[in-house]
This record gives C-alpha cells, sequence and structure tokens, in this order.
C-alpha cells in the first residue's frame, strides 16, 4: 500500500518483446493487434518480464507495477483488448485497453479504459511507451492505488415480537498500545495486563513482543458491566489502553449463547476456506446462529479505492457502498430465556430447560445451564429420557386397548432374562398390586409398564413416539437432536432392552428439546414440529412431519388426563397450585453409568396452557426432588 518512489527514467519507452509463434502480422512479424493482445494478457497476469524499455530493465518494469497495484491486495485485473488504431507517418499505433478488476472481498467488478502508445522498432519488435496511465487512467509518477474494505452493518439476530436479542452494544477492548511503551517495557506491562483481566501473561507477552513497534495489541473485549475496576486498574500500567468500540452482543454473556453463538475476528482457517470472502482483521460469526447465517447477517461488504501520492494522500476513483445484512428472526421470548437461565444459574451439573408453545411450535426459551461447558444441552443433548417417555409407553398401550381406567399389575420387582427391574427407591407402598393405568403413570411405576412388554411390541413404541415427535428428525435450521427409538427388537439389543424402552431407558435417547415437543404435542391434539427460526421454509421444517400414525384427538386427551393425574395424585402434586390453568405434567429418573449405586438423571415435563416445558438435570435424585422445583419455580414465574 505504499506510494511509489521515483523511478528516474522509467517513464522512457518501453520495448515489448513479443514472440512469433502463432502471429499474423505477416513478413515484418506480429500486428499490433498481435502487440496489443501479449500486453493485454502481461498485465492480466500481473508479470511483466518479457518487457523490455530503454532506460531500465525488465526487473525495473515488473516492480513499476507491483508498486502501483500492491494497495489493492489480491484483487485480480483481467484486461483485453478494445479499438486498435495503426498509427501514420510515423506516429505510434493506439490500443484501448480494458480492465474489469475483481476487488478483494467484493462482487462489484471496477472498470475503466487505459490506452497504449506503441511503436514498432528497427528490429521489427513493438515498442509499449512506459507510463502510469497504462495502470490507470490518470495515475502519475509517485502515484498508487489503494483499495479500503468498507464493513457493511451487521445484522441483528432478533426474538419474539421484533425484540433485539443480538445487536450492537457498547464493549471495551483493552491492550498494549507499544507505540507509547518503552520496547524493553512492553513484556512486563503485557504480563501486568494479562494478570488483571485474567488472560495468560506468557501467551500475551509474546504476542506483543512479536507484534510492530506502533501496534495495539488486543488483550481482551469486557463489556462496561463486566470490566468493573479493571478499566481504572488499567491506567496504571505503562503502555496500557482502553478502547471503546461495539460488537455485535446478546443482552449478557449467558443469554441463549450455545444457540445464538458469537462474533469474533476470523480465524487463519476461515480466511483460508472464504475464498476472499475475509481477511485478516475482520469479524465473523464463530459459533451458533451467527456462524450459520453468517453471510446473511454480515451484509456485503462496500470498497473505496483511492489514488494515493507519495504523501499518502489520496483521492478517490471508485467506490461501492455497502449493504447492511439482512436479520435473523427467531421466536425466543426475551423474558422467559432470562427467567430459564436464572431458574438453571445455580444448577452445579448439565442442565435444561425448554419452553415450547404448543398452538405453534415456536420455542420460546432454550437455556442450557453453567455445567454443560457451552454446549446446547437444551437442544442437542443426548439422554435416557426415563419415565417422561412413559406418556409415548402410555399412547401405545391405549392404542392396544387399554384405558386409563384399564388394570395394570404393579409389582415390587420384575425379572426380564435375569434383569431385576424395581421401582425408584421412596415408590409409595400402597402404589403396589393391582392398580389402573391412570394411577401407574402418576406414581411412575415401572414394573407394571414392563410387565406390559408383550402388549406393545418394539415398532408400536417407535411408532407411538413418531406420533408424539420423539425419533423423527427435522431440519430447523440450527442443530437439534430429536431423539432414538428403537424400531425393531434388534435395535433395542434383547429382550431386556425391550423392557428397558417401555420405560425410557436402554437404547432410548432424547433431548429437553425433544422432550418438550412429546408434551406439546400432547397439549395441541397433534404432532408439533419445534420452530426457532419463522422465516425457515415451510416444506424443510415440516419434512417427515406427518406421522404414519398420526395422534388422533381422544388419544390426546386420555394422555392429557394421565399427564394431569400426575398432578392431582402422583409425584407432581406440588404443581397443584401453581396459578392459572391446570398444570399437567410427568416425572423421570432415568439409570446411567456403571458403577454402584448408578446415577440418575432428572427429568420433568409439563403442560401448561399454552406451554410446554422440559426440565433436565444431568445427575440428581430424582425427577420431581431435583428436576420438580426448577419447574415449579419457572412456572409461577412465567405467568
Amino acid at each position: 500500500m505504499g506510494a511509489w518512489k521515483r523511478l528516474g527514467n522509467l517513464t522512457a519507452a518501453l520495448l515489448v518483446t513479443l514472440p512469433l509463434a502463432g502471429c499474423t502480422g505477416g513478413p515484418q512479424g506480429p500486428s499490433v493487434q498481435d502487440a496489443a493482445g501479449e500486453l493485454a494478457a502481461a498485465l492480466s497476469a500481473g508479470r511483466l518480464t518479457t518487457v523490455a524499455f530503454s532506460g531500465g530493465t525488465p526487473q525495473q518494469a515488473q516492480g513499476l507495477w507491483t508498486r502501483a497495484v500492491d494497495g489493492l491486495g489480491d484483487s485480480k485485473p483481467r484486461v483485453q483488448v478494445g479499438k486498435v488504431t495503426e498509427g501514420a507517418d510515423g506516429k505510434p499505433s493506439t490500443a484501448t485497453l480494458s480492465y474489469v478488476w475483481r476487488l478483494a472481498g467484493n462482487a462489484q467488478p471496477w472498470t475503466y479504459d487505459t490506452t497504449a502508445e506503441l511503436t514498432r522498432g528497427g528490429d521489427d519488435a513493438w515498442q509499449v511507451r512506459l507510463d502510469p496511465s497504462l495502470v490507470y487512467p490518470d495515475l502519475k509518477q509517485g502515484e498508487s492505488l489503494r483499495l479500503t474494505p468498507v464493513d457493511p452493518d451487521r445484522a441483528d439476530i432478533t426474538g419474539a415480537g421484533g425484540s433485539r436479542l443480538v445487536t450492537e452494544r457498547p464493549v471495551l477492548r483493552f491492550g498494549i498500545d507499544k507505540g507509547t511503551v518503552p520496547a524493553a517495557s512492553a513484556g512486563a506491562s503485557a504480563r501486568r495486563l494479562a494478570r488483571l483481566v485474567g488472560v495468560d501473561p506468557a501467551a500475551y507477552a509474546e504476542r506483543v513482543r512479536a507484534a510492530g513497534p506502533k501496534a495495539f495489541v488486543e488483550a481482551i473485549v469486557l463489556r462496561p458491566a463486566d470490566a468493573g475496576s479493571k478499566r481504572g486498574a488499567a491506567g496504571q500500567i505503562p503502555g496500557a489502553a482502553v478502547v471503546g468500540d461495539t460488537l455485535p452482543l446478546a443482552p449478557t454473556r449467558e443469554f441463549a449463547r450455545p444457540i445464538l453463538g458469537s462474533v469474533g475476528p476470523v480465524t487463519a482457517e476461515i480466511v483460508k476456506e472464504s475464498d476472499g470472502a475475509y481477511r485478516a482483521g475482520d469479524e465473523a460469526g464463530l459459533s451458533g446462529l451467527e456462524a450459520r447465517y453468517d453471510e446473511r447477517l454480515r451484509g456485503t461488504p462496500g470498497a473505496d479505492v483511492e489514488v494515493v501520492d507519495a504523501k499518502g494522500q489520496g483521492r478517490e476513483v471508485f467506490s461501492v457502498d455497502p449493504q447492511p445484512g439482512d436479520p435473523l428472526a427467531t421466536t425466543l421470548d426475551p423474558r422467559l430465556q432470562r427467567l430459564a437461565e436464572r431458574v438453571l444459574g445455580g444448577v452445579s451439573p448439565a442442565s435444561a430447560l425448554v419452553a415450547i408453545r404448543p398452538s405453534s411450535g415456536d420455542v420460546l426459551a432454550a437455556a442450557s445451564g453453567p455445567g454443560g461447558g457451552g454446549l446446547s444441552t437444551a437442544t442437542v443433548g443426548q439422554y435416557a429420557p426415563g419415565s417422561t417417555f412413559k406418556v409415548v409407553t402410555s399412547l401405545a398401550l391405549l392404542r392396544s386397548g387399554l384405558e386409563p381406567s384399564s388394570t395394570m399389575f404393579c409389582p415390587e420387582t420384575v425379572v426380564v432374562d435375569g434383569k431385576r427391574f424395581k421401582n425408584y427407591d421412596d415408590y409409595p407402598a400402597d402404589g403396589t398390586g393391582r392398580i389402573p393405568l391412570s394411577l401407574a403413570v402418576a406414581n411412575s411405576c415401572n414394573t407394571a409398564f414392563i410387565g406390559e412388554r408383550e402388549t406393545v411390541d418394539q415398532p408400536e413404541l417407535a411408532r407411538a413416539a413418531a406420533s408424539l415427535g420423539l425419533g423423527v428428525d427435522h431440519d430447523l435450521g440450527f442443530p437439534a437432536y430429536f431423539g432414538k427409538v428403537p424400531a425393531t427388537l434388534e435395535e433395542a439389543g434383547s429382550e431386556t432392552g425391550h423392557a428397558a424402552s417401555l420405560i425410557g431407558q436402554g437404547r432410548v435417547t432424547a433431548s429437553p428439546l425433544a422432550m418438550a415437543t412429546v408434551a406439546a404435542s400432547v397439549a395441541k391434539g397433534s404432532v408439533v414440529v419445534p420452530r426457532l427460526l419463522p422465516d425457515q421454509a415451510a416444506d424443510q421444517a415440516a419434512d417427515g412431519a406427518t406421522p404414519q400414525t398420526p395422534l388422533t384427538a381422544a388419544e390426546a386427551r386420555q394422555l392429557r388426563t394421565l399427564m394431569r393425574g400426575v398432578v392431582t395424585q402422583g409425584s407432581g402434586r406440588f404443581l397443584l397450585s401453581v396459578p392459572g390453568a391446570p398444570v399437567l405434567a410427568k416425572t423421570g429418573t432415568a439409570e446411567f453409568g456403571s458403577e454402584e449405586p448408578l446415577q440418575t438423571h432428572a427429568w420433568m415435563i409439563a403442560v401448561h396452557g399454552d406451554l410446554a416445558v422440559a426440565v433436565f438435570v444431568d445427575v440428581g435424585d430424582s425427577g420431581s426432588g431435583t428436576a420438580g422445583p426448577l419447574l415449579d419455580r419457572f412456572l409461577r414465574q412465567a405467568g
């Protein structure tokens, strides 16, 4: 991007030595048309090593071109010959050269014409007069071209009602300004700043050492609320600086971060794979929706091309206005998402809370607790759903001819192929023996459901799951796991595996999103396909949405009755006092691991009016004891 150095006599006549092979110029060598074509090809390639000129060398000519276009970066021209006029009476011939530049990072081409003067020398070789105008029409000696990309405004990610979830918010960039601190002291300042802001002192000091003498080397970017006293303390470190800026950010650092993702400086890998769309120093979506929809959100960069003189002063010769990105709408409700994250805030194991509006399928909240290590436990977690799956098994039993009042046998234990199954430790003693299906669901009797393993085979169980949206994948425009329910006895592994499937264990897996979908489908009375991105093509999201055996209105009513019984007479009694519409629920506890005593996942799903919720805790005592209080808090505050 530096200006040309004075070139002495480089504006003397340039001699272009052109090969004769394939030319049609007749006895005196190649024609002026051929010569112009060879010149255009050399300029297109940016290689003028075949150029000879009086008063200089081909290497000097190449240097002239390189210095002129170095400020255009990776941009490449295509040069073609236009009108060619042969000179008469000793005058030079002329050729119009049409340039088309593909500017790096911009789709709109920059076009212009220049004129080359050609004369034939005594040895029949064509001579081209060298002048900066060969590069650009009014380029003068000592000037060069400079491209400045113009970043577009990155679009917001919005939530329910058009609320802004991710938008430009203020940040503070902490770093060392090497131009304000002696080189010998920069390393010590870097280590002090690194310790202050919590980054690796040795690694940061090395980055500062390797940077240029006047570089600002960023250590960390913080929200003003997170900076606290660090901003003032940084001012006591020689060379440290805090620069105000903006970045696309969610309301808080934690807000739906695994789903929304983040924006930051592009990596070397992103630059390499972008085919020129990104340059070092650009920012792009690095994860989540920000990464998947980066091209849409970032918009189209603009460009300014200037002719720059030796003093660095420029005059604009071409510009393209940037086009802002296109906002991405989501269905997340900011209030409910924040509430869900507060509810999970003190939970140490991986956890999740998903809330869906059954009438529309809108995902209102999809919170993953801090114990998940940044992963989207809510949408892609794969866990045995335990007794929440008994809603699915109940549907299969209803289809086999049972009614909520039908009698089942609930012994203390049941053995299948040598494997002993039992009920949970604090199962009510008066809930054993001959009991109706409704009480088996309310108390969550494992042995009663396993006792019906010959009534419901594995294919029927898988079909019932699909009727409630479980085990059927959809492309929702974001990573989502809808669970797995073995469709055959072979997939279940054995008769023992089939027995375990009936109570949501064995090879049955689900995500919290999938179990919220089950609850939503019961509430709506037909299968629900969750929707996070309203603009997602309907045919894409609903691909395979119609189950082989759709849920009927009568079946849905019976399932709602069974889930209401969990609240009125079973393990969900603590939800009876939740204000508003009657709460329907199902608890779930799923054993996992190989060391005794086995650990357990804790689940609970619920329906409250037009709200379906799933709560999950990776390691807990029980569904009602661990997930239940979280669900209760959420429902009471959701309103």
